[in-house]
């Protein structure tokens, strides 16, 4: 093993996970192999990153990042070109490399999304050549990358490809490393495809860790793979929170400063070229959204997230009218995108129409891109308890219309862009009806004393209940609903409840979760944490709670 690279200069920032002593520098590998800006796997790693680099560590993420010179903490970028590796160099002290294997064009992935520049397919969709040469190309850049820059610990993301592939690109070098298990990889692919299970197993096998954001990750996790040694090898590590960035502002402040992200999109120059990926945007379109928004009177809910159905967007539209009805100044603002952007944009329209007969028959024949038509189960449940009341129905159909008119689109924001906005509002919802390993959104809102309302199940839930412990007693039931026949109505309840709330009530409550996110998630705190994970130091790594947190 190399020799630790130099002393870390700013000690008060090192202290060790465990609190107990200062470290030295280390130089660590990640495997991410996807994008470093979108969604939650990708914002964490480069979250992840930078934290790195700030707290003195030396990076080498190897990912498929089309732009990472735009990204502050990279220093240089490596690419095999005509068969051999070229470094190129901006920054005499280097901290951060990131590394873009050939992939040959055709990327894997857990959810049907487009990407500019290379074929996208969901991993079941891979023949056996297709996957071979996938691994084939990453173990190679990766032992490639080992063997010239001789990292200390390793870090690999996802369930499948990430840990096999640093399994045999790390074999015989001795380099240890730890797995960050997220949840795509092992809901939508290990799951329901047992095909990949050996994959999944191989690369746990040798890692010294795996970390999981929450103990329903980490239980779905063992019951997949049938290990029964993995639950000894298994802590808690969820993503972190840039505290600085997502901060509480002053009313002024923060409405200045939607105002000031509004302009730049306005005026951000036009992408160069075609563009048709599920990343690609239209920053025109983004700011005329925002110049939607009335930031004096308008009362403000966020949704951040991937426009699926398996996020909950209908559930939160088929209560938005129930929420408008009382509180006329709500405005919804969407940010995301994803195969139902144009499902959900219709179902507003229709919405619009208070035409609950197409409401249903869209609910019932919805579609997901060019998926299995998929039912909208809860918008059906809800829309079968309306028949039931006439008046109910159609004072219903009334603030529907209404309400279509309170929501807007903005398709992707950046993450800074995103901590922009998120404090001109007064509550995010967080409405998944699909497992989720950790509501990382949830901690970010709480930071900027945002109420978060999430669905009460799997690591959304403990993160609400861990929040709950914080906040005043009459707030607590906001916080999540249950996914039950009365999805729709509780949902509407808790913005309801907390909007109308009396205002010393808010305010306390805004505090606590201020405090409660400052003092449970930072992003140093989960750097530090990886190391330790990937070193095998589990003893200084939480465990997992036996009960929801």
């Amino acid at each position: 093993m190399p020799a630790l690279l130099r002393p870390v200069r700013d000690a008060t920032n090192m202290e060790r996970f465990s609190g107990s002593k200062l470290r030295q520098a280390v130089r660590i590998l990640v495997f991410h192999g996807y994008l470093l800006r979108g969604t939650g796997s990708n914002v964490y790693n480069a979250s992840l990153a930078a934290a790195l680099v700030e707290l003195g560590h030396e990076v080498h993420l190897l990912c498929q990042e089309p732009d990472p010179w735009e990204l502050g903490f990279v220093d240089a970028v490596g690419a095999w070109e005509g068969g051999g590796l070229r470094v190129q160099e901006r920054s005499s002290r280097v901290r951060c490399t990131v590394y873009c294997p050939d992939i040959h064009g055709l990327l894997p992935v857990y959810v049907a999304d487009r990407y500019a520049g290379v074929q996208a397919r969901p991993f079941p969709e891979l023949d056996d050549l297709e996957l071979d040469r996938y691994l084939h190309a990453n173990v190679e850049a990766v032992a490639e990358v080992a063997a010239r820059t001789r990292p200390d610990v390793a870090l690999a993301n996802h369930l499948v490809m990430g840990p096999l592939i640093l399994a045999r690109g790390l074999a015989g070098t001795g380099v240890p490393y730890a797995v960050k298990v997220h949840g795509s990889a092992l809901e939508y692919t290990v799951k329901p495809h047992p095909r990949f299970l050996p994959h999944a197993r191989e690369g746990l096998a040798g890692a010294r860790c795996v970390l999981v954001g929450s103990r329903h990750t980490g239980e779905s996790l063992w019951e997949a793979l049938g290990d029964r040694e993995l639950p000894q090898r298994t802590r808690l590590g969820p993503p972190g929170v840039d505290v600085t960035a997502f901060a509480p502002r002053e009313r002024a402040d923060a409405r200045a400063r939607v105002e000031r992200l509004r302009e730049r999109l306005a005026h951000a120059a036009p992408a160069t070229g075609p563009d048709d990926s599920a990343f690609a945007r239209d920053t025109d379109a983004a700011a005329q959204a925002l110049g939607r928004l009335d930031l004096e009177s308008d009362r403000i809910v966020v949704f951040v997230g991937k426009l699926l159905v398996a996020k909950g967007v209908d559930l939160l539209l088929a209560a938005w009218p129930l929420v408008v009805e009382r509180v006329p100044a709500a405005r919804l603002v969407l940010v995301g995108f994803g195969a139902f952007a144009d499902g959900a944009r219709e179902l507003v329209a229709r919405l619009g129409e208070g035409d609950l007969a197409g409401v249903r028959r869209f609910a019932a024949s919805a579609r997901e891109g060019d998926a299995e038509a998929r039912p909208l189960r809860h918008l059906l449940e809800f829309l079968d308890a309306l028949e039931a009341d006439r008046d109910g129905r159609e004072r219903y159909a009334r603030a529907a219309i209404a309400a279509a008119q309170r929501v807007v689109f903005t398709g992707r924001l950046e993450h800074d862009e995103l901590a922009e906005l998120l404090p001109a509002g007064e509550a995010l919802v967080v409405p998944s009806t699909f497992p989720e390993a950790y509501g990382m959104v949830a901690a970010e809102a709480a930071a900027c004393g945002v109420l978060p309302v999430s669905a009460e199940h799997s690591g959304l839930a403990e993160v609400s209940r861990g929040l709950a412990r914080d906040v005043p007693a009459q707030a607590r039931d906001w916080l999540s609903f249950s996914l039950g026949a009365r999805a729709v109505a509780d949902l509407a309840g808790c913005l309801n409840g907390w909007l109308a709330a009396p205002e010393d009530l808010r305010d306390g409550t805004r505090d606590a979760l201020v405090t409660a996110a400052r003092r449970r998630f930072s992003w140093e705190g989960v750097a530090e944490g990886v190391i330790a994970a990937a070193e095998g130091r589990l003893e200084e790594l939480p465990e997992l709670p036996v009960e929801p947190a």
